[in-house]
């Protein structure tokens, strides 16, 4: 069998991270008229927009930021107050990683059954510094770092790697890059739901007995 995972959100926390950051640039911001709803909704509109003409990452988030204080305050933001955004997202900026619970000994024991592959999306240099960090790499086949993931994407892996649609699953949290392009390429697909999923990352699912849905990353262990 061949098992191929989702890094972010599914290994480890990645969209929390960034919703801490929005939390303290709102506080931060302290604007005197717009309540926090409202500023939030910003922040979500230019992140879309960005996330179509820059990609993902750090730094198209930081770009996010500074736009949204730039929109909110009618005015570019000082030299000081382009630091204070920067210092907000120091945590997302050096890398740091939060493994979900137990999945290294996870990929451990499934490695000791399966194939395993890397799939992630994003910025490459970002995400090669999270795969570095989590440790995780040795776990797995092959690494695959993608600006998006398409059905093609999927297409492509499964014949780079002789991989049988049939015999292949897709294991990930989110059902609009993980789970429904992996379907229409001929994959099954295993979707373990975060609660803080990225809202641009979220579809709706239909019936399918060849999508398999899990509480917890740990119940990989008992299906396969």
């Amino acid at each position: 069998m061949n098992l191929v995972f989702d890094a972010d959100d599914t290994l480890w926390e990645n969209n929390i991270l960034f919703e801490r950051v929005v939390d303290d640039f709102v506080t931060w911001m302290a604007h005197p008229s717009l309540d926090e709803a409202t500023i939030r909704a910003v922040v979500r509109d230019i992140e879309a927009a960005n996330v179509v003409a820059h990609g993902y990452g750090s730094r198209v988030f930081l770009r996010t930021l500074r736009e949204c204080f730039e929109r909110l305050r009618a005015r570019p933001a000082t030299d000081r107050e382009r630091r204070a955004i920067e210092d907000l997202a120091t945590d997302l900026v050096e890398h740091k990683i939060e493994l979900v619970p137990d999945v290294a000994e996870t990929l451990r024991d499934l490695g000791t059954r399966h194939r395993l592959f890397l799939l992630t999306k994003g910025d490459p240099d970002e995400q090669q510094a999270k795969v570095d960090a989590s440790g995780l790499a040795k776990h797995f086949t092959a690494v695959h770092i993608v600006a998006e993931k398409r059905v093609e994407t999927y297409l492509e892996l499964a014949r780079h790697h002789g991989l049988a649609p049939e015999e292949t699953w897709m294991i990930g949290n989110s059902p609009r890059f993980d789970i429904l392009p992996a379907r229409r390429a001929g994959w099954n697909a295993v979707y373990i739901p975060n609660t803080n999923t990225w809202a641009l990352e979220i579809d709706e699912l239909e019936p399918d007995d060849r999508i398999l849905v899990l509480a917890t990353f740990t119940d990989l262990r008992q299906r396969f």
